[in-house]
Parts: C-alpha cells; sequence; structure tokens
C-alpha cells in the first residue's frame, strides 16, 4: 500500500512539473508574440501614413464621386438651346406661312424686286436677269420653311397622340361608370318588384271593399237556419 501512494504522489509530482513547464512554455511564446507586436506597430503606423498620404493626394487630384450632388454641366462644342422654345417659335414660323397674308406679301415683295431689276436704273440694279439672288433666296426659304413645318407637324403629332390617349381613358371611365349605373338601376327594379306600390295598395283596398260590401248584401248563412 505503501508503495502505490508512493507511486501515486511521484505521478502526480511530475503531472504538476509538466504543467507548470507547459505554463511557463506558454508565457514565453506571449511575450515574445507581444514584442514583435510593438515592433512591427512602428513600421505599420509608417507604411498606413504613408498609403494615406498617397490617398490623400490622389483623391485631391481627382474629383471625389458624390451621389447626392448633380453631376457639372460637360463643356459642348455646339451651342445650347431650348428644344419646348424652338418648337414653339417653329410652331408659329408654320402658323404664319399657312396664312394668306404671308402669300401676300411674298407676291409683294417678289413683284417689287422684278420691277426695281427692270426699270430702275443699271447702276441701281442689285439683281438682273434671270434673277439668280431672287431665286437663291426663294430656295433658302423653302429650306428652311420645310423642316420648320415638318417640326410643327410632329409637335402637332404629339398632342394629338396624348389627347386621344386621353379621350380613350375618358372614355373608358365612362363606359364603367354606365356599366355600374345600369347594374344599380337593374338592382332597384328587381327591389322595387318586390316592395307594394300605390297602385297596388289602392287595387287590395277596392277588391276588400268589394268583398266586404258583398258581405253586407249576401250575408252568410247560419248553420242553425240550415238545420
Amino acid at each position: 500500500m505503501a508503495t502505490e501512494r508512493g507511486r501515486g504522489e511521484a505521478a502526480r509530482e511530475r503531472r504538476r512539473e509538466r504543467r507548470e513547464h507547459a505554463r511557463e512554455g506558454l508565457s514565453e511564446r506571449l511575450e515574445e508574440a507581444a514584442e514583435r507586436l510593438r515592433n512591427d506597430r512602428p513600421e505599420r503606423s509608417s507604411e498606413r501614413a504613408r498609403s494615406v498620404a498617397s490617398s490623400g493626394s490622389s483623391s485631391l487630384s481627382r474629383s471625389r464621386v458624390r451621389l447626392d450632388l448633380p453631376r457639372p454641366a460637360r463643356r459642348r462644342l455646339l451651342p445650347e438651346y431650348d428644344p419646348e422654345a424652338f418648337g414653339r417659335l417653329s410652331e408659329r414660323v408654320a402658323r404664319f406661312l399657312g396664312t394668306g397674308r404671308f402669300i401676300v406679301w411674298m407676291t409683294i415683295v417678289i413683284i417689287a424686286w422684278v420691277l426695281w431689276n427692270i426699270f430702275a436704273p443699271d447702276d441701281l440694279r442689285f439683281d438682273q436677269y434671270p434673277f439668280i439672288f431672287l431665286t437663291l433666296m426663294l430656295s433658302l426659304q423653302a429650306s428652311y420653311a420645310a423642316p420648320l413645318i415638318l417640326l410643327a407637324q410632329n409637335r402637332q403629332d404629339d398632342r394629338d397622340r396624348v389627347n386621344l390617349e386621353q379621350d380613350r381613358k375618358q372614355n373608358e371611365r365612362s363606359i364603367a361608370d354606365t356599366e355600374y349605373l345600369t347594374r344599380e338601376i337593374a338592382a332597384l327594379r328587381m327591389g322595387l318588384g318586390e316592395v307594394a306600390t300605390r297602385d297596388w295598395i289602392r287595387s287590395e283596398f277596392q277588391d276588400l271593399i268589394k268583398e266586404m260590401d258583398e258581405r253586407r248584401l249576401f250575408p252568410p248563412e247560419s248553420d242553425e237556419g240550415d238545420r
């Protein structure tokens, strides 16, 4: 028994020594890791500072994109214009070209042009026969008038399309309202078919009065009288 106890105590002592040795090795490893981290921190901080400085310089050189702000206007070689204002102007021009006043004024200008270049002195004539400059002006006027008229027609087509769409929706709503009212009227008729009207009550009262008058005139015979 003594030997077994001694062996058990010796085994416990060995276990304690192993645990202490493992704890000492672990503590040494932790101290080495901490020392390494302390040595690496200045290098990492310097690297971070360098990266931040480089990123800051690059961000200053390059504009940051923000979604909460509108994008700056781009430079365009062509001049900018308002399409709506230009469309209204084209409609006015097209409307004026389609009037009789424009035809009258154009006729007067052409006649005055031709007469001046025929009967005026030679020094004052600016477009002699065959009136090439007049032909050029009329061609220029026609070349500008055709696109303006087409633009005005396109705008009118767009308005007509929108009006037709609105009319179609309005017709659909009207048809739906009409169907709803028709169903409601049919339901009211069906409900009124079971309601007592004034004429029906009057006819019932008349039938009842006639029946009462007949009973007064011809009273029913009692059972005793039959016996």
